[in-house]
């Protein structure tokens, strides 16, 4: 569950390839029905638990 995107989605986006430059617009492509997917995709990529993903996006 994607409990870390509120919001504006766009605005966070930016936010977060500041954070992690090696993040894509591919990787942060946001649809409802594949939250599941992205979600793995940045676990995966950054290297990062669901719960500090969370804090993260939570803090933006």
């Amino acid at each position: 569950m994607m409990q870390g995107i509120s919001g504006n989605w766009e605005e966070q986006k930016i936010e977060l390839k500041k954070r992690f430059a090696l993040l894509t617009d591919n990787d942060l492509l946001f649809a409802d029905d594949r939250k599941a997917e992205m979600w793995i995709k940045l676990e995966t990529k950054l290297g990062k638990s669901k719960e500090e993903l969370q804090k993260i996006m939570s803090a933006l």
